[in-house]
């Protein structure tokens, strides 16, 4: 399903500045949140409680920066009177549901959900509406009726993650044979970047093998790729779409214990700190960098910005619109996104902060750091 207006259908952004170029000064909002003149009768002042909910801690990026961000955001918003209520539901929706059903029973102000099955979310959703909190779906675009969405332009990341790749694979790429290596079906995010990606790849590679990976585990798709080397060839497989950068790193692993001399181009998402080491050593194409501080300073706008009645904040953080499967005209803020190849490491992980150079350039990889100009 096409979750976007078409009419404010994104296309790719070359790195022209930082992905943290875009703030809220920029969507119209002077001041920011709490400016005097844009004030509309608050409903909640600034002591507030702000739930959040994220799926798993595999992915290093949760833990690291979107809960301590938006925890750090909500504070500077309230004037440190308000606070976040964190929980994390380890890759299990049912989990996930208990501790948003809590967060009901608690009362608090506003819910940001990450779901782990968005379909699964809904009812909970559903109670929290009931109770009378608004929930807005940060990443995920979960069921039910939220009241608003932020996420990054998915089909934009696979379509960014597709065009490089045929890009890798040379002019004649029709002919060469691929390998999918896709998300979870429980995750619709992982739908839209394999919707994206498909509509680069059609009919200018050979896709071979398709395969979903069950809950995002690297362990499922390095056992994919194992099948899909058996089945095609290690000497036929030109390159692999792969949707993120952990199942990069299990696809690899097979290429490599299958005895590839050469790794073909991979792709990868998320620009997480082993896969820019193995772009800067050639054994990973590109990944796609998000900005994360982007993303939860947003997130946590929009979550005083709606509980404390400040409608005109609220419209400019969500000109975008968004359907699920259970509704439509979303109000969503799609954040851009960023190719993330050797020549511009500098100008985004390294720029906004989210690795020192100390972090990506340990031993085994200062040759290849020096080579490409990060010192």
């Amino acid at each position: 399903m096409n979750t976007r207006n078409t009419r404010l259908r994104r296309t790719v952004i070359s790195l022209a500045s930082s992905a943290m170029a875009v703030t809220l000064a920029g969507c119209g909002v002077v001041d920011g949140i709490g400016g005097s003149d844009t004030k509309a009768s608050p409903t909640k002042g600034d002591d507030i409680e702000v739930g959040l909910l994220l799926p798993e801690k595999e992915n290093t990026r949760y833990e690291k920066f979107d809960y301590p961000i938006i925890k750090e955001q909500v504070e500077k918003l309230t004037s440190n009177k308000g606070k976040v209520v964190y929980a994390n539901a380890e890759q299990d929706a049912a989990k996930q549901n208990t501790q948003l059903q809590q967060m009901v029973d608690d009362k608090v102000d506003v819910i940001l959900v990450d779901a782990v099955d968005s379909q699964a979310i809904a009812s909970g959703v559903q109670k929290a509406k009931a109770a009378g909190i608004p929930v807005i779906a940060y990443d995920r675009l979960a069921q039910g009726p939220i009241d608003a969405y932020i996420s990054f332009d998915n089909e934009l990341v696979g379509e960014v993650q597709g065009k490089e790749l045929v890009g890798a694979l040379g002019s004649n790429s029709a002919s060469k044979k691929i390998i999918m290596m896709n998300g979870a079906t429980t995750d619709p995010n992982a739908a839209q970047f394999k919707s994206g990606a498909i509509s680069e790849l059609k009919d200018k590679v050979v896709i071979a093998k398709s395969y979903d990976t069950k809950d995002w585990n690297p362990v499922n798709a390095k056992a994919n790729m194992e099948k899909a080397i058996a089945a095609v060839g290690l000497n036929n497989i030109a390159g692999v779409y792969s949707a993120n950068d952990g199942l990069a790193g299990a696809v690899i692993d097979a290429l490599k214990t299958a005895g590839v001399s050469t790794v073909p181009p991979v792709t990868g998402q998320d620009a997480e700190l082993d896969a820019v080491q193995r772009i800067l050593k050639g054994d990973q194409f590109m990944s796609v960098y998000k900005s994360y501080p982007q993303e939860a300073t947003a997130a946590a706008e929009m979550a005083v910005a709606k509980v404390q009645g400040r409608s005109i904040e609220f419209d400019a953080l969500t000109r975008d619109k968004v359907d699920s499967p259970s509704n439509k005209d979303i109000p969503a803020q799609l954040v851009p996104v960023v190719a993330l190849k050797k020549d511009n490491i500098k100008d985004t992980v390294l720029q906004d902060g989210i690795y020192t150079v100390k972090q990506i350039c340990t031993a085994g990889y200062k040759a290849a750091c020096s080579a490409n100009g990060i010192k």
